[in-house]
């Protein structure tokens, strides 16, 4: 059984909580536990792992102060006579009641105990309410942070007493050689399925265009379900992997790896089926004609690659290859996914700078000199590798023309004049305004489908639904939209159809859907003046914009950028038609320009990114003198949409309630103190323990760090938890479970002897360490003892009681933290904080206001 127990600060009671306080005060005396009852109670919780937070704000300096009210009578020699039922927290705040049972069965509550209003913390709601799903204000408590801080313990330090500098030597150049690795794999991965895109989508397309142009005047129904039939096909697969094998692989993957940078454990995030499922998912995706890239999953893709190679060894095939060993720590297979996530910019747009922008950007939280250079090396390596293999397939093998899946193409003229400054803020703010837009459909109709739309069946349903809705959006425009023009190389049409055109013309709106959306952005891009009617342009960014946010949030592979991409360079280049007609002799009046201002300023007012975004743009035009309306562009329409909601990433992660932390600690919060927010009572840990206890801790609770005290408290500080014993240590789950699988034990002399234990021990175990289930024990084995000296951590980051809460927050961004623990003046443990109890506070900033709110956590989100 296991109950936690925290306050909220300076409750505030209504009339009727005093009422019933009078009352409860003015009840018979008998039920007044005596201290020998409250020493029962408290030695009876810790032997059960109760964990019971009676902490209150006004401590500081661990002068707890002292909760007593009264408690049912019960009988202290009866162990099962009293049990403590609390409640979930709810979202309201409304003070919890706290409710005790009796062995008789019968109850007794109360509101209030002394200053304190108590709620389960530690115990949240299984998962959250079918009409609160999808909610902004929830955390899941199912997210565990990443141990990036190392534990310097004494088998740490023997190993590195064997090293020298020329192991140090070895193992930098170990770093570059995984770096590029991963930009090589990176690469082939991306051309492995921009070939299968181009190829598959050839014969679609010219089955299709065959089709169409023979039943035109016949009979255009076998036409229209023949596409439909060609887009229902592979977004079957598609959803079938995104939602059976590998759910975690639906959609683009860069939200969660932007957390798994951030330091939070997103499960099965890097593992070699996400990838596959992630690979062939978006192939089919972009095949099945749905409005998605395949850009933005090669992102997840190196990180995954990065994350594999990095370890030496794949636990999904049980498959240990001996090397890399070294490398199998948190904080180092975080570098690694940051130059896997590079590399996937790099291998999508042909932008090594524009990776390491991004990574830095979007996803690193903890970055230094020497792995930018190591990050831009992979992103070179990866650009040069996919620009290699491309080329030859072309068969135009060393020319190096291709450097990234998506390119944009070189514009004749991207010359601009300085009062065409205010046209391109204008598009800033149209940007901004639609992305917010885009961010609040795309929201709603994500809190749809994680009410209505849980089951992998209904996610499939959804996607062969959205996949035939693409083709009757398609057919419907190209066979309603009368825009005819003379079919001509110059036009770079692939598969032309006439369609009800004069004869030598073309449909100027299946030149559009009759190809993959990269080709599509090229084409508004480059088209001629006269290659499209205004009335085209408008129904297809309609039409175009209510896909793009119903597409994004299915449960299949899929990119944001293409999309978002396309989307705006629509609505760009209609604002291009109109400076054109308005200064029709001018050069500079390009519409292919303003298509590319549009497209710049619907991604950053969807995704908010600014100065990685810029770069990528850059480096994919490949015209550096139009950074600076670029920058301006996306800065404007960040701002606008930062006005009404988040980038679109955030949230998802929002909802998803994954703990990421932000930038900086809230605002005026130097006078809350680490004593305001930290747990309490701590489950702490003896030097030397018996196995028995060990156990009982780890089946009770689900902590992942626990304190190594000298020896438990005693007397009042038992009773009124004032300490839980001098700070010696600190000890993590996984550690005490590698050492009961391996029966570390004192009294097993032969363990020690055969130098077993050591770090590999722990290293081997990595990164999905044993369960408890997985360990087993028998009667002799649990009256034995284990030294945790040897393995805890002796120096771990703690902190005074009174510490503001800015500094604890910049401790655990700065340093990647995943317990700090709170002492007192005489170094004694008073309280944990782990990284739930800070992000569990948000700052939301919107339409010119600003707030705190606290969140709600749950089991499952």
């Amino acid at each position: 059984m296991s109950i936690r127990l925290s306050e909220i600060q300076d409750p505030l009671c209504d009339d009727r909580m005093e009422q019933k306080e009078h009352e409860t005060l003015s009840e018979e005396r008998s039920g007044i536990p005596s201290q020998k009852e409250r020493l029962f109670l408290h030695r009876n919780a810790v032997s059960q792992n109760f964990s019971v937070n009676t902490s209150n704000k006004d401590i500081v300096d661990g002068n707890i102060s002292v909760v007593e009210e009264h408690l049912p009578e019960t009988s202290p020699e009866d162990e099962n006579a009293v049990e403590m039922v609390v409640p979930s927290r709810s979202s309201s705040d409304e003070p919890q009641e706290l409710v005790f049972a009796t062995g008789s069965g019968s109850t007794s509550s109360c509101n209030q105990l002394g200053n304190s209003i108590f709620y389960s913390s530690a115990v949240p709601a299984d998962s959250v309410p079918q009409d609160e799903r999808g909610e902004l204000n929830i955390l899941s408590a199912e997210y565990e942070s990443l141990d990036y801080d190392t534990c310097i313990n004494s088998v740490w330090l023997d190993e590195e007493r064997t090293r020298g500098y020329k192991f140090i030597t070895k193992k930098d150049a170990a770093r570059w050689l995984v770096v590029m690795i991963t930009g090589i794999l990176t690469a082939l991965v991306a051309c492995v399925i921009d070939i299968t895109i181009e190829s598959l989508s050839k014969f679609k397309y010219t089955w299709l265009q065959h089709n169409t142009n023979k039943y035109v005047t016949k009979n255009l129904a076998i036409p229209y379900f023949l596409w439909g039939a060609l887009n229902i096909g592979p977004v079957l697969v598609a959803a079938f992997l995104g939602s059976y094998v590998e759910p975690l692989s639906a959609g683009s993957g860069i939200p969660q790896v932007k957390c798994y940078l951030n330091g939070v454990k997103v499960p099965r995030v890097v593992r070699i089926k996400t990838l596959l499922s992630k690979a062939v998912g978006v192939t089919m995706s972009v095949l099945g004609g749905l409005a998605v890239g395949k850009e933005g999953p090669m992102i997840h893709s190196g990180a995954v690659i990065a994350a594999g190679v990095s370890q030496g060894k794949t636990t999904s095939f049980n498959k240990d290859f001996g090397f890399f060993e070294y490398f199998r720590e948190d904080h180092e297979k975080r570098d690694f996914v940051s130059a896997g996530a590079a590399a996937g910019v790099s291998a999508a747009f042909g932008a090594p700078v524009g990776g390491v922008l991004f990574s830095l950007e979007e996803g690193a939280s903890f970055w230094n000199q020497s792995l930018t250079w190591r990050v831009f090396f992979g992103a070179m390596v990866s650009s040069f590798t996919l620009n290699l293999v491309l080329s030859a397939y072309n068969g135009v093998p060393g020319q190096l023309t291709y450097t990234g899946l998506l390119n944009f193409g070189a514009f004749d003229d991207l010359t601009y004049q300085i009062w065409e400054f205010i046209p391109f803020i204008l598009m800033g703010i149209l940007g901004g305004l639609l992305g917010a837009l885009y961010n609040y459909i795309n929201y709603r109709l994500t809190v749809f489908r994680m009410r209505y739309v849980q089951q992998p069946w209904r996610k499939i349903i959804e996607a062969v639904i959205v996949a035939f809705f693409t083709a009757t959006i398609g057919f419907f425009m190209i066979y309603f939209v009368n825009d005819c023009r003379r079919a001509s190389e110059d036009q770079n049409t692939l598969y032309p159809i006439q369609m009800f055109c004069d004869e030598g013309d073309e449909n100027a709106v299946a030149s559009i859907w009759f190809q993959t959306p990269e080709q599509s952005v090229r084409s508004l891009f480059h088209a001629k003046a006269d290659a499209y009617k205004w009335q085209t342009i408008s129904v297809f960014f309609v039409c175009y914009f209510i896909l793009a946010c119903w597409t994004y949030g299915l449960g299949v592979p899929a990119g944001l950028f293409i999309p978002t991409l396309l989307t705006g360079a629509a609505w760009g280049r209609l604002v291009g038609m109109l400076i054109h007609l308005l200064f029709p002799s001018e050069g500079w009046a390009d519409e292919g320009k303003y298509a590319l201002v549009g497209a710049a300023a619907m991604l950053g007012g969807v995704v908010r990114m600014t100065l990685s975004l810029t770069v990528i743009l850059m480096e994919c035009t490949g015209n550096i003198t139009f950074g600076l309306p670029l920058m301006i562009v996306l800065m404007v329409a960040k701002w606008v949409g930062d006005y009404f909601n988040e980038g679109l990433y955030d949230i998802h992660i929002q909802m998803s309630g994954v703990p990421i932390m932000a930038w900086e600690a809230p605002p005026l919060s130097n006078n809350i103190y680490a004593s305001e927010v930290m747990n309490r009572p701590v489950i702490s840990l003896q030097c030397v323990e018996k196995v028995s206890r060990i156990v009982e801790v780890l089946k009770q609770c689900t902590y992942n760090g626990f304190p190594v005290v000298d020896q438990f408290p005693e007397g009042d500080d038992a009773i009124y938890f004032k300490s839980f014993g001098k700070l010696r240590g600190i000890i993590l789950r996984s550690q005490l479970v590698v050492l009961l699988k391996n029966k570390v034990f004192n009294e097993n002399a032969e363990v020690w002897q055969e130098g077993k234990v050591d770090i590999h021990l722990f290293r081997k175990a990595y990164p999905r360490y044993y369960q408890l289930h997985q360990v087993n024990l028998d009667e002799e084995d649990m009256n034995k003892t284990v030294d945790l000296k040897p393995f805890m951590n002796p120096s771990p980051y703690n902190i005074i009681s009174c510490t503001a809460l800015p500094r604890v927050f910049s401790l655990f961004r700065a340093l990647g933290l995943r317990h700090l623990v709170i002492c007192n003046d005489a170094n004694e443990v008073v309280g944990m904080v782990t990284r739930k109890d800070l992000v569990k506070y948000r700052v939301w900033k919107h339409r010119g206001q600003m707030g705190l709110e606290e969140l709600a956590i749950y089991n499952r989100v």
